[in-house]
Parts: C-alpha cells; structure tokens; sequence
C-alpha cells in the first residue's frame, strides 16, 4: 500500500502563511524571512522584537508579550496595539503563537528566533514540536535554512548535497530515503544531525514528533 505522504517544498518568497511571527533574537538579514515580513498579511511581534522593526520602518499588527521590553516611548506611541500577557509560564513566543491561534489562524512562519542567546535559541526551536499540535503549519526560517516538525511520514524538496539534520527527542525509529547517510533507532536526540540531501525530494518515516532541518542553498 502507498503511504500517503505530507510534502514539504522549500519555502520562497510567494509563501502566504496567515501570519508571520517576530521573535526577539537577531534582526533577520537573509533575504527570504526579510520578503515574508515585508509581504505578511499580519505581522504579530513579540514585545522585544517590536522596537527594532519599528526601526526597521514597519508597524505590525499587534505586539504580543509582557511589555517588558518595549521602550517607554513605543508603550506610549502603540499602545492600542499591545496585547499584554503576563503568564510567567511561557516566553514571548509562544504567547504569540497563542494569540495566532486564537484569532483561527493556521499557518504560522516564525522568524528571529535565533541568536542572541543560546539558551533561548535552543527553547524557540525546540517549542516547534508544542505548536504543532494545535496549528496545520508552522515553522522557523532563520537565515541559514529553515526548521519543520513532522509526526508523519513527509517528503522534502531540497538541492542534492545541502546540509540536511533530524532531531528525535524520543529515540523514535526513523527510516530515511534520498539522505547521505543512514537512519535507524536514534539513541540521542542528536544523532540525526549534520546528513545530506542525496535526492530532491528526500523522505523520512517517522513514527513520532521528528524536527528537520534543510539549509538553504548558496
């Protein structure tokens, strides 16, 4: 029996997701994620995110988190704006994905959501595999390629020989075809990192939440 198998292309400029987040870490500079910012139907920022963008020449939809980090003067100049959320239990983040999802969107691109700080990189990316479970499509596109949750067996477009790395959080078995090297029964959540796209598009069957990395092409 054929499986029937969610694809994925590699985002471009033309992607339409119902919005696209602005996290707090480095500005983008790469030319995709600064396309999609200019070209969103919503823009959603988080509180920290919102005053470089504003630098940036742009006024998103609305600003999203405790308002900690917001300049004086942007409280004050946006305030209608703001939606203040004051749960210490989650970060900036994901209190703007939940906003998104409480407005029925689906789609969701995240971007800025790397650098600054590492401990806070690695909670961005990792956050993927919660979001996924209450929106169709969601994703993070930094400036060196882009990061997607599966729980189901997916193909990928991708360039034969880019850098391509799996993250299994649960050890989950993995079958791979159209990579460089092998998959099998990961026994740390690493083990699936630094492979390479031999075809286009390449395959995994996963049998739980999997994180893919692809890197976009030089």
């Amino acid at each position: 029996m054929r499986r029937n198998l969610k694809h994925y292309p590699i985002p471009t400029k033309d992607l339409t997701p119902d919005a696209v987040i602005l996290a707090d870490g480095d500005f983008p500079t790469h030319s995709l994620p600064l396309s999609l910012l200019r070209k969103a139907r919503r823009v959603i920022c988080c509180d920290g995110a919102a005053n470089e963008y504003f630098n940036q020449g742009f006024i998103p939809e609305v600003i999203v988190g405790d308002g900690d980090s917001l300049s004086p003067e942007n409280k004050v100049r946006f305030a209608d704006i703001i939606y203040y959320s004051s749960d210490e239990h989650t970060n900036d983040l994901t209190k703007a994905v939940e906003y998104c999802i409480s407005k029925r969107m689906s789609s969701i691109v995240i971007v800025g959501a790397t650098g600054k700080r590492e401990d806070h990189t690695i909670g961005n990316i990792s956050l993927l595999l919660d979001y996924m479970d209450k929106l169709d499509d969601v994703m993070i596109i930094t400036d060196y390629g882009v990061f997607t949750p599966i729980r189901k067996d997916s193909t990928f477009d991708s360039c034969v020989g880019l850098p391509v790395s799996i993250f299994s959080p649960k050890f989950a078995p993995i079958r791979g075809r159209g990579l460089k090297y092998p998959l099998s029964t990961l026994s740390s959540w690493w083990q699936g990192t630094l492979n390479e796209a031999y075809t286009s598009p390449f395959t995994l069957l996963v049998r739980d939440k999997v994180l893919v990395y692809r890197a976009f092409s030089k």
